[in-house]
């Protein structure tokens, strides 16, 4: 695990920074306090852009990529992020149902704060607050991605794109910083967890036979020029003499 943090300084130092400042903004400010502050930049073309780009965070983005890495025949890396995804969700979804804590909506309307600005098309649930889901699955992701690849330029665009879920769910309404924030660490987590546990053959890969079958494939047709796929058989007619 620490490998993995030395290895990628970068990402992970900024989600270690983005978590203490975001911490510190929490108890800096009261709960209502920190979300007008950061709820405070509705424009227009905010509003579309954010109602979009949340969408990257509810899941489907993270199975179309491990669609995606799957028929690129990136059998490790698709199981890696399935893991990663499926068991963070999974931790968020507990969480939500151990602390059933109150969506900005249902908390404005207990403490009588009038919040009034709506985008059209944004259901506003009242429920399951903490953690955000969308905010777990996104950091999942990006984690998970920066891991596999192993490329330090992917760790800026990967975390801002994070980050810009997160703050997508605050910006709609949906949640309060402090639910973005244990979001981030639990996908961050997980999406090491999952890296470590496929990489050190701890766990059971979904695509095991498929990723051992290409791996083979290849090897017997770089080094012997040849492939294991079945040819047709050549029937002979044999011709007896009468």
């Amino acid at each position: 695990m620490l490998k993995q943090l030395k290895q990628h300084p970068i990402y992970f130092g900024l989600v270690v920074l983005l978590l203490i400042l975001g911490t510190l903004f929490n108890f800096y400010f009261s709960k209502t306090e920190g979300f007008v502050w950061l709820n405070g930049f509705h424009t227009e073309a905010l509003d579309q852009f954010f109602s979009f780009y949340t969408l990257l965070g509810d899941g489907v983005c993270s199975i179309i990529v491990v669609l995606c890495l799957f028929i690129l025949k990136k059998y490790r890396k698709a199981s890696t992020l399935l893991l990663a995804f499926l068991s963070s969700s999974l931790a968020a979804q507990l969480l939500k149902r151990l602390f059933q804590l109150p969506r900005p909506k249902m908390y404005f309307e207990a403490t009588s704060f009038q919040y009034n600005h709506f985008i059209e098309g944004i259901t506003l649930h009242n429920s399951n607050s903490f953690p955000s889901g969308h905010t777990t699955s996104a950091f999942a992701l990006a984690t998970v991605l920066v891991l596999v690849f192993k490329k330090e330029k992917l760790a800026i665009p990967c975390l801002i794109g994070a980050t810009l879920v997160a703050y997508s769910r605050i910006y709609l309404a949906q949640h309060f910083l402090q639910d973005t924030i244990a979001g981030a660490l639990i996908g961050t987590i997980f999406g090491m967890l999952s890296y470590y546990c496929v990489k050190q053959k701890k766990m059971h890969l979904p695509f095991k036979n498929i990723y051992k079958k290409a791996k083979s494939e290849q090897i017997l047709s770089k080094h012997y020029g040849f492939s294991t796929k079945k040819q047709p058989l050549i029937q002979e007619e044999n011709h007896t003499a009468l």
